[in-house]
This record gives structure tokens, C-alpha cells and sequence, in this order.
């Protein structure tokens, strides 16, 4: 192999080969400097690259040597390597071509191939959408392999084939427990693919950032779905695309604009359904420093934002229920194509430097046609007319009736309000104001340094604006730090969290939903009523009736608003911290905007926002304290902090007065400023924590040092800490001030970025969700192995498959019932199940029973059998129970599954019905046919009554309880319990049986075993029903009867054994024999049976007890095994198979019309009589190993078409 640099000033035609036969053009003017590969021995020359100069040539070159070299080395001969090559600068080529094309010149139908391509190679329907592919190599061992990358929205494949030999990946983004970019020698620039069973290295991507942002997209979405079942509904459908599919996806765009939807609200805290329309660059006059900032505009449907590109220069939010004026300015050299907005609160904002200005306030204009004229709850004047008198605290009650005070800061001025009927009325203002210290107090130093502090913001607001139109820049963020002013901190958490935006939007929507909260009680509300006593109990303002009252109605109210979070525990500290300084109807929207924006995920069951943000702060910590942080691990410690520290913002380990400034920079900064301050207490710290022995003693020096930050300027009375009791019996600690604490996370950490903590919380995402899960499938498994026969490595890798079935119904399923039932807050056994069609695609795949066509039938017999509560899913122990009894049982529990599938409820009506079709009315059992029909009502009805009340019943928990309870309560099943066997039922057993044994190697030998079995089993049957009507006859008859009996017992055996050896040596079953029986069979249908009696002593005691009478009326036991064998048939049985034990075909027509009612088995005399043959007993005591089974399941499930002509690679030599 060598490289050739070729210098020529002019050719007539460029030699291109193969695969570059696309990248000149024939006429086109040859460059000078070409880069050649030539494989040895051949005459033929590939071009790899082309410059117009030394420099340029030189420069593929190098890239050539850092890229492509250091990979050819691994190749052990010439061919491969020209291979290899031709297929990546191809693959290069390729994908430069494509981003170059124009847009509107784009192939239409190209993306649509690469998508059909991918289906047919990897199996997949056509609900799944593919999202993008690139060119790329995937690293099996040192060896790489050329191909192409297809990211869809569920599944990450991967296909190559080059030399004959074919590379096949499938991975589900739920399975992804790790992404990572890295760059090493033996992988340059590479993605990291890590799932729980492999390490998957992909590289040579062209664009490689993309691809890897594209991933984390979908591997985040895969998370979501597996966090609760709302990211199904939500994630599974994106919107179809408004024009036809071009090479690049309308899937990628949708995703795209998604997360640019996402960092746009969470920068500018807006509500979730907010949707951008677009961003321009522009620039923005700013009066305060009489500047023109550039930055970019946002529009979307309600808001018209600023951010500039200098951080924390400057932002603004405009919402357009504020805009009354939007014109075009007159443009200049200076100002070119100004904008200018004014809102009703009188100020004006102008915009400059706008590329398409016609288009932008056309835009504009729309939305606001489509914006109320007329807010409800007023507009932001109302911020600074409510502060004119910040003294204002008159409280006087209102009725039920009373509309919702319609300003944020009502606290200061609005008439307070009592909802519905409640017991105790509630002002609608802080309650901190009810609480208010002696006057002498409200005179002291610090009351002065107060008003210093709202004198500060007077003036800030002068110059800055107020309200939500507020210019917020660096000066805010001071201020925030130097502390707010009681007076104002209401009124601002409202501001920087955004609530005040929802609260704004939604009026009397808080009023509605305590209204329908009232009274109504289940899971939440218990936890609520047993938590709000300990909520602040040390503050002044819940030690009474009326600050509890406020606070349940809060809590409750977002219970029932949000049922997926419900209540959880720490919820009602900050709650209760809200409603110290906001009415109840703005606590309740900043507790919105905290649970579902703020801290995302942090209140649920799991807390799974608290762990990601956890695993980022032990991230940070190994970043910025490296010397401290595996002293840390060692200790366990941040594991238990960190909980406490986020889930709470320090107001249950940091005195109230100095935590409430923690929640002052939070409501402003966001969860950077909380992970800050964490990182500068362990920083305070080191040297204590660095020389503790244990968790404990840990845990000391941190609680002693929250205990004692302090703020000395607050204007509250100090409230006692529950800490207090660390410090007592030794030296008061060194007091440290809260400001100094939070100046020096700034000076110490501020190198901390928002955006760099969501990519953190991604990483982290997959991390904690898959360990979670990882939980559950431990849990789970533990609970079930003790009652089930299974390992814990065979049940492991069920529930593995049980998993992936589920949510491939999920994101597959046309019904949403799987989904619809999944609920995080269930126990780990409940919330995966499958309905009856998951379960027929496991079991085809896993039973040892295979009956071919007959398979679904017997899956939809063994879900029913299972499916206890009658619901229409089964969880996982449901599922592994009926999986054990067909693998683990002895021979005799096994038949005794195969009995209680063909019984009721496994066993339906219909298919009871449908064993032989009837053709006139028969004697009805009308008391079976009542009850049965009463219980299928009640069924029916039942069921979905049940599934409503499993998906929004209080009791869900005491359901589950009573339900385990019961298990543990019920007693074993004997075989002396189960029910005897109707004719048409064991008809549907013989059916199964016959179908059961078509693909085994001994078939024949079955076959002739279970003939023998059916023949002697239906005389049992006929003997029992016989002896169940003997007690009807006379005494005289009963004892000429018995004298008979020893004549019977020689005689029958004779004649029977005579039938049996007539029919062996002379009836042979052919296709058409066999469609005549099951014809003549089908004229009998029997809606409801009547259990025979029977006799259940064994297959012994009928055959001897044979009178005359029944010896005569041997025709008639001959006939029904005529009848019963008839419609066992099944294409399944061979040609030659012999039916012992059945008569002429011409004897159906005088007995095959009906079927006898009385006619019954027990499961004794079927165990008794499958044990005489050798051949049924081997078949049902072999051992099968369902591990192997699970490889060969996936093994199918990946072994897709390798056919050339889906091939992506179209080299050619």
C-alpha cells in the first residue's frame, strides 16, 4: 500500500473510480495536487483527496495521518485496507455532499430510503421512525468496522458488511446506561455507548457533535419513558412532519426545535407550554447605561425575551398581555431598523439591528391578536401600586364566595380571602405579617438597616423597571445577595421564579382546585394531615389553627392538581416557608413552578431530580475538591447530605432567617447557586471532615457548622433550631454570617454554568434511572423467588424480557392499556404488566409446550388462568408463576397446568362452544346457565370498575396489602381439589396434546401414547357416568347388578381388546377421514355442562365393576371415542397415525350428534392414565433450559435480512 502525492498542472480527465465517481465532475478542471491510494499489484488508483494548492493538499494530508493511518495499521492485508478506505472517504463524501446541497435542492425520497433500508435490516415496523443516520465505524475488539449509524426513536442500530462479513447492533435507548465523547489514542474522537451487558466505541463520524447531542436527546426521552408513563404519551408521537421527509429528518427537526423550546423556558423560567416561534439577532437600548447591548430576541406565542451575548449583562421579559404599542422606529446609520414595544405599565423598549423587521412585527402582531385584551388579574402596574404602602395589614375576612386577590402583591394591600367553607379563615397575606414583634422592636438598628435595603430597591426599580418587564442584569443579582427586604421577598420570588407569569394566566384556578379538593381524601391527604404538624412547628404562625389550615389547603390542592407527584415528604417545609411571606394562591403557584420547573423530579416516590443533582454535586466535588472528595465516599456522607441540603433548601438544617436567604439567590439562580453553597460549606470544612473516622462523626461537624450560620441582620425574632441540640454540652462553634458564606461560593465557584449542569444532569439522568432499575428488577426478583422454581439468574433474565415487552408496548402498542396502568408510586411488582397480547409473544417464544398454530390458543388460556383479578394485564410474578409450573414442576404439577387450562376461567365459554358446533337446540342445564351467565356479568362489570379504581382509588396500597395478605393466607392445591372435566373440555385437552407434540422427534410414539390415553380415558369417563346414575335404580336392580359384576369383569376387557386390535390392524387416518370426523363431530354443541360425578378411585375400579347391561352397551363407550377422537384431528397429525380405540366411521351417525353431560374425568384418572405411557412421561420430564431459550429468542429477534441489495455501502471496484 503507499499514497501517492502527484503534482500535474493539467489532465484531461481525473481518474475516479468506484466510489468517488461522484465527487468531480468529468469536465471539471483537474486540480494540481491529488492525494491517490493504490493497492499492490493493481493498476488501479483511487483518489482520496484533491487541492488547488501545496497548503491545501498538505492539510488533507495531515488529516489523513491524525485520522485514518494510525486505523490502517491494524489491517493484516491490502485488500482490506483499499476496503476500508474506498468505504470511509466515501462515506466522507457522502455526508459533505449532503450538508452542502441547498436546502430546497435536497432529495425528497433519499431519507425515505435510508428509513425503508433501516426497517428491512433490522426488523422494525413501521410505527418506528428513524430519526438520522451517519456514516461511521463501529470498533469490534481493535478492528474497525465501516458502516452506517441509525439513530431512531427507540433503538440505536448499527449495520456493516464489508468482505462478508456482516455486523448487526440493535440497542434500546432504555437499555443506554452511559454516553460519553472522548478522544484516546486507540479511538480518535470517538461516542462511548455503555449498556449494563457492553461497551459499544463508534468514530469517524463527520459531525461528530451532532451526533452525540442527537443521542443524549433520545437516550433522555428513553429516561423520561422509564421514569413514568406521562414521557410515553408525551415522547411517543411527534408531530408528522408539514412537508415531504428531506435528507435530514422532520423527527431530528421536531427534536431540535424541542430542545430549544427547553433551554429557552428554563432560561427565562416560563410555563412548560411555551413554545419559541424563533430568535434574531439584534440589539437592545438599555436606559440605565445609555447602551446599545447586542444579544438575541426571542419570540414565542406570549413572550418576547432578551438575552444578551455578554452573560448577565442584561435580560428581559416582556410578556404580550403587557404590550400595547409594537411600531417600526425611522431607521438610521446609527439606529438601522429599529423596533420600538411599550407595555402598559408605561415603558418602552427598543430593539435595533433587526434583519428581517417587516417579518418580525408581522410575526408579532399575530400573537397579539390572538393575546386577551382584557387580563384578568390585572397587569404589572399593580406591582408598584401595591407598594405604596408596604404598612398596610389590615386582615379582615371575606365569604366563601370571594373572588381570588388578583395581584401578587396582595399581601400588602388586598383584602384577604377564606375558601369554600373551611373552618378556620386565612388572610391573603403573608402570615409573617401576623406575627409582627412589639413596635419598640420595629425601631432597633436592624429595622434601619431593613430599610436601607428597601430603599436600595426603590431606586433599582427606578432605574430598571418593576415587575415583570423588570432589566435584570448583574445589579439584580447584587442585590439578591445582599438579601431582600421581608417586605419585598413575596413579590420577587413570584418575579424571578416565574410563577407569577402562571399564576397570572390562570385565574381562579387555585379557588377551583380547593374547592374540589374539599373532603376528598386518599394517599396524599393522609400523608398531608400526618406531616403538617411537623412542618415549622418552632415558628409562631403553625402553631396555630390558622397557619395549618393555609397550609393544607396548599398542599392539597397541588396533590390534586399533580396526582403523578401527589405529596411528598419535604414538600411541606418549603411550603410552609412560602406562606410566611406570599397568600396561599401564590404559594401554591411558586410550589408549581418549584416542583415542575425548579426542581425537576425532586418530589416524587423515588426523588430521582435530588439523586441526579446528588451524583452531580459528588462530580463537583471530585472537580473542585479533589483532596476531599474520596474522603466523602469513603464516609458515605454526600449520599446523605445532599438529600437533606436540596430537598428542603437548607431550611431543615440551616436556622430559618439564614436559610431564607438561600431561597432568595435560589428563586434567582436556580439549582447552580444551591450546588455552589454546598461545595463551599464542604470547603469550610475540609480540614474537620478530612480527620473524621466515620459517617457520624461527619455528620456532626457539618450539622454544628449549619447550626450556627447566622444572619445578623434580619428583622425576625430568632426561632429555635432542631440542630440546637448538636452544639449543647460543648463550645459554642464561631458564628459565620450567611453573606460571607455566599460571597464566597461566588468568589470560590462561580465558574459554574447553568447550561453545563443540564448536560451534567443528563449524564447523571441515565445513571440513576438505570441504577433505580436496576433496584426494581432486584427487588422484584427477590420477592417472587422464593415462591417460584426459577434461579435468580433465570429470573433476572425473565424479567429482563418481561421489561422490554412491556415497553415495546409502550412505544409500539396501538392500545394504551399497558401504559395507562404503569404507575411509579405502585409497588416494583406492579408496575410492569403486559396485556394478552405481550403475553402470547413471550410465550410462543419461551414455552416448552410449542403447539404451532395451536400456540395463541393456548397462550390466551394460560393469561386467563393467571390473570387473577381479572384486569387484563399480569405483573411479573403472575407471569414467571405460569413459566415455572411448564419448566420446574414435577411431572404432576405440570399436567396439573395442563388440566386447569383446559377448565374454566382458562378455558372460555366460546372456545368450550366452539370444540363441536352445534346443530340443534339441547337440554339446558338452566341453573348452570343463570349462574354462569351472573358471573360473567359480574365480570364484566367488574372489570372495569377495577381498572378505574386501581388507577385513582385511595386504596390502591390497602388493595395490595390485602391482596398479599390473602396469598399468604391461601392453602396449597391438592389435586383432590380440582374439578372434574367435561367431555368438550377434555375434548380441547386432547386437541392441545396432539398439537403439542408435532415437532418433537419421537412424535409418532406420542402420538400412538396419547390415542391410547384418549381411548381409555373416554371409558372411564362413560364407566363414571354410569356409576353417578346407578343410585336412581332400585335396590332389587342394584343387587342383580352385583351379582353380575365378576362376569363383567372377564367379559369387557375381551371385547374391548378385541375392538383395539381390529382397529390397529385395518383403520388408517388419512386427511380426509380426518375432515369427515371433525365434520361429523362438529353437529353437537353443549352452551353449558353439567360435571358427572364420576369415580375417582383410579382407571382400575370402573373396568370391574362392569354389569351385563353395560357390557351391551359397549357400542355406545366405542362411539364416544369415535366421536370424541374425530374431533381431535388437527393438521398436525401425520397420515399414518393409528387412533387406537376408535370404531367405524359409519357408527358416528348414530351417537355423534350429541354430547353426553354427564360425561366426566377426574384429574386423578388423567395423571393415573398418562402414567402408564412411557412416552408422555419422558416428554413431560424432560428437562429444558429456559436461559437457552432466552438467547435463541434473541437471537431471531436480531437475525434480519443481510441481502445486498439493502446494503448502504454502494462501493464498487
Amino acid at each position: 500500500m503507499s499514497f501517492l502525492s502527484l503534482r500535474g498542472l493539467c489532465q484531461a480527465v481525473c481518474l475516479l473510480v468506484g466510489t468517488l465517481d461522484v465527487v468531480l465532475d468529468s469536465s471539471a478542471r483537474v486540480a494540481p495536487y491529488r492525494i491517490l491510494h493504490q493497492t499492490q499489484d493493481s493498476q488501479i488508483y483511487w483518489t482520496v483527496a484533491c487541492g488547488s494548492s501545496r497548503k491545501e493538499i498538505t492539510k488533507h494530508w495531515e488529516w489523513l495521518e491524525n485520522n485514518l493511518l494510525q486505523t490502517l495499521s491494524i489491517f493484516d492485508n491490502e485488500e482490506d485496507i483499499t476496503t476500508f478506505v474506498k468505504g470511509k472517504i466515501h462515506g466522507i463524501i457522502a455526508e459533505e455532499n449532503k450538508n452542502q446541497q441547498p436546502q430546497s435542492e435536497e432529495d425528497p425520497g433519499k431519507f425515505k430510503e435510508a428509513e425503508l433500508k433501516m426497517r428491512k435490516q433490522f426488523g422494525m415496523p413501521e410505527v418506528e421512525k428513524l430519526v438520522n443516520y451517519y456514516s461511521c465505524s463501529y470498533w469490534k475488539g481493535r478492528v474497525p468496522r465501516q458502516g452506517w449509524l441509525y439513530l431512531t426513536v427507540n433503538h440505536l442500530c448499527f449495520y456493516s458488511f464489508l468482505l462478508g462479513k456482516e455486523v448487526t447492533l440493535v440497542v434500546q435507548w432504555v437499555d443506554v446506561t452511559q454516553l460519553e465523547k472522548n478522544a484516546t489514542l486507540l479511538f480518535p474522537e470517538c461516542i462511548k455507548v455503555s449498556t449494563r451487558d457492553s461497551e459499544l466505541y463508534f468514530s469517524m463520524f463527520l459531525n461528530i457533535n451532532e451526533t452525540f447531542k442527537l443521542m443524549e436527546q433520545l437516550a433522555n426521552i428513553a429516561m423520561r419513558q422509564l421514569l413514568d408513563n406521562e414521557g410515553f404519551l408525551e415522547d411517543k408521537t411527534l408531530p408528522k412532519p408539514r412537508k415531504p421527509l428531506k435528507n435530514i429528518s422532520a423527527l431530528k427537526r421536531d427534536l431540535d426545535a424541542r430542545a430549544k423550546n427547553e433551554c429557552y423556558r428554563a432560561t427565562f423560567r416560563l410555563p412548560k407550554d411555551e413554545r419559541l416561534d424563533g430568535h434574531t439577532d439584534c440589539t437592545l437600548w438599555t436606559p440605565f447605561n445609555k447602551m446599545h447591548i447586542p444579544g438575541q430576541m426571542f419570540v414565542s406565542n406570549n413572550y418576547i425575551c432578551f438575552a444578551s451575548k455578554a452573560e448577565e449583562a442584561c435580560h428581559l421579559i416582556i410578556p404580550l398581555r403587557e404590550v400595547t404599542i409594537v411600531e417600526k422606529a425611522d431607521s438610521s446609520s446609527v439606529l438601522p431598523s429599529p423596533l420600538s414595544i411599550s407595555t402598559k405599565s408605561k415603558m418602552t423598549f427598543l430593539f435595533a439591528n433587526l434583519k428581517d423587521r417587516d417579518f418580525l412585527v408581522q410575526r408579532i402582531s399575530d400573537f397579539l391578536q390572538k393575546t386577551p385584551s382584557k387580563t384578568p388579574c390585572g397587569n404589572d402596574r399593580e406591582w408598584k401600586e401595591s407598594m405604596a404602602e408596604p404598612g398596610n395589614e389590615e386582615v379582615a375576612e371575606l365569604p366563601s364566595s370571594s373572588p381570588l386577590p388578583v395581584s401578587p402583591t396582595s399581601a400588602f394591600n388586598s383584602q384577604p380571602i377564606s375558601f369554600c367553607t373551611g373552618e378556620v379563615p386565612t388572610a391573603s397575606q403573608g402570615l409573617l405579617k401576623l406575627f409582627r414583634r412589639n413596635s419598640e422592636e420595629l425601631l432597633g438598628p436592624k429595622a434601619a438597616k431593613e430599610k436601607m435595603k428597601e430603599e436600595s430597591w426603590n431606586i433599582h426599580f427606578f432605574e430598571y423597571g418593576r415587575g415583570m418587564c423588570m432589566y435584570r442584569t448583574a445589579k439584580t443579582r447584587e442585590l439578591i445577595q445582599k438579601g431582600i427586604p421581608e417586605n419585598l421577598r413575596g413579590e420577587l420570588w413570584l418575579l424571578f421564579s416565574g410563577a407569577w407569569n402562571e399564576m397570572v394566566t390562570h385565574p381562579g384556578y387555585y379557588a377551583d382546585l380547593v374547592e374540589k379538593s374539599m373532603g376528598k381524601y386518599n394517599l396524599a391527604t393522609e400523608e398531608i394531615e400526618r406531616d403538617l404538624h411537623r412542618s415549622m412547628p418552632e415558628h409562631p404562625a403553625f402553631q396555630n389553627e390558622l397557619g395549618i389550615a393555609a397550609l393544607r389547603r396548599v398542599l392539597t390542592a397541588y396533590a390534586f392538581r399533580n396526582p403523578t407527584i401527589g405529596y411528598c415528604q419535604a414538600m411541606n417545609i418549603v411550603t410552609s416557608v412560602l406562606l410566611l411571606y406570599c397568600n396561599e394562591e401564590e404559594a401554591f403557584w411558586l410550589l408549581v413552578a418549584l416542583c415542575e420547573r425548579m426542581l425537576p423530579d425532586y418530589y416524587n416516590t423515588r426523588v430521582v431530580g435530588a439523586l441526579v443533582d446528588q451524583g452531580i454535586f459528588e462530580e463537583l466535588t471530585r472537580d473542585y475538591l479533589p483532596q476531599l472528595s474520596e474522603k466523602m465516599q469513603e464516609l458515605g456522607v454526600i449520599s446523605t447530605i445532599s438529600l437533606s441540603w436540596f430537598l428542603t433548601l437548607f431550611l431543615s438544617v440551616m436556622p430559618f432567617e439564614s436559610a431564607v436567604v438561600i431561597v432568595d439567590c435560589f428563586f434567582y439562580e436556580g439549582i447552580k447557586f444551591i450546588l455552589q453553597v454546598s461545595l463551599a460549606i464542604l470547603d469550610a470544612n475540609v480540614e474537620k471532615l478530612l480527620n473524621c473516622c466515620d459517617e457520624g462523626e461527619a455528620m456532626t461537624v457539618l450539622g454544628r457548622y449549619l447550626d450556627n450560620v447566622v444572619n445578623q441582620q434580619s428583622v425576625s425574632p430568632r426561632i429555635p433550631h432542631l440542630h440546637a441540640l448538636l452544639t449543647s454540652g460543648e463550645d459554642q462553634p464561631l458564628e459565620i454570617d450567611i453573606f460571607e458564606l455566599i460571597k464566597t461560593s461566588y468568589e470560590k465557584f462561580s465558574s459554574l454554568r447553568a447550561d453545563d449542569i443540564e448536560q451534567m444532569r443528563f449524564k447523571q439522568r441515565l445513571k440513576v434511572i438505570q441504577s433505580l432499575e436496576d433496584t426494581a428488577k432486584r427487588s422484584v426478583v427477590r420477592a417472587v423467588s422464593g415462591d417460584i422454581n426459577f434461579s435468580m439468574e433465570e429470573l433476572e433474565e425473565l424479567y429482563v424480557v418481561f421489561k422490554a415487552k412491556h415497553l415495546m408496548s409502550c412505544y409500539w402498542g396501538n392500545n394504551r392499556t399497558a401504559v395507562a396502568c404503569r404507575d411509579q408510586n405502585l409497588p416494583y411488582l406492579e408496575q410492569y404488566r403486559i396485556d394478552l397480547e405481550q403475553f402470547r409473544e413471550l410465550f410462543a417464544s419461551l414455552t416448552p409446550w410449542s403447539c404451532g398454530l395451536h400456540t395463541p390458543v393456548l397462550a390466551g388460556r394460560m393469561f386467563r388462568l393467571l390473570d387473577e383479578n381479572r384486569d387484563s394485564l399480569i405483573n411479573f410474578k403472575e407471569f414467571v408463576t405460569g413459566m415455572s409450573g411448564m419448566y420446574h414442576g414435577d411431572l404432576t404439577e405440570k399436567l396439573k397446568l395442563l388440566y386447569k387450562l383446559h377448565l374454566p376461567p382458562a378455558l372460555s365459554s366460546e372456545e368450550a362452544e366452539s370444540a363441536l358446533e352445534a346443530t340443534s337446540y339441547f337440554t339446558e342445564d338452566a341453573v348452570t346457565e343463570e349462574a354462569a351467565a351472573q358471573e360473567d356479568k359480574r365480570g364484566g362489570n367488574g372489570n372495569s370498575k377495577e381498572k378505574e379504581e386501581k388507577s385513582t382509588s385511595p386504596q390502591d396500597y390497602k388493595y395490595y396489602l390485602r391482596m398479599w395478605a390473602k396469598e399468604k393466607d391461601t392453602k396449597k392445591e391438592t389435586i383432590k381439589d380440582l374439578p372434574k372435566m367435561s367431555q368438550e373440555q377434555f375434548i380441547e385437552l386432547c386437541k392441545t396434546l396432539y398439537n403439542m407434540f408435532s415437532e418433537d422427534p419421537v412424535e409418532q410414539e406420542l402420538y400412538h401414547a396419547i390415542a391410547t390415553v384418549a381411548s381409555l380415558l373416554l371409558r372411564i369417563g362413560e364407566v363414571g357416568k354410569k356409576f353417578s346414575s346407578r343410585p336412581m335404580k332400585k335396590a332389587g336392580d342394584c343387587k342383580a347388578n352385583n351379582t353380575q359384576d365378576p362376569v363383567s369383569e372377564e367379559e369387557s376387557p375381551t371385547s374391548e381388546q378385541s375392538q383395539n386390535s381390529a382397529v390397529e390392524r385395518q383403520l388408517q387416518v388419512d386427511p380426509e377421514d380426518r375432515a369427515a370426523g371433525d365434520a361429523q363431530a362438529g353437529k353437537t354443541q353443549q352452551e353449558n355442562q353439567t360435571l358427572g360425578d364420576g369415580v375417582g378411585e383410579g382407571i382400575g375400579s370402573p373396568l370391574l365393576l362392569l354389569s351385563d347391561d353395560e357390557a351391551k352397551d359397549d357400542m355406545s363407550m366405542s362411539s364416544y371415542s369415535m366421536v370424541s377422537t374425530g374431533s381431535l384431528q388437527c393438521e398436525d397429525i401425520a397420515d399414518d397415525t393409528v387412533l387406537v380405540g376408535c370404531e367405524a366411521l359409519s357408527s358416528a351417525a348414530r351417537y355423534g350428534s350429541t354430547v353426553d353431560t354427564d360425561w366426566s374425568i377426574s384429574f386423578e384418572q388423567v395423571l393415573a392414565s398418562m402414567l402408564t405411557e412411557s412416552a408422555l412421561v419422558n416428554y413431560f420430564e424432560k428437562k429444558i433450559d429456559i436461559l437457552q431459550k432466552i438467547k435463541d429468542q434473541k437471537k431471531v429477534e436480531r437475525q434480519f435480512s443481510s441481502s445486498s441489495d439493502y446494503e448502504l455501502s454502494s462501493v464498487s471496484g
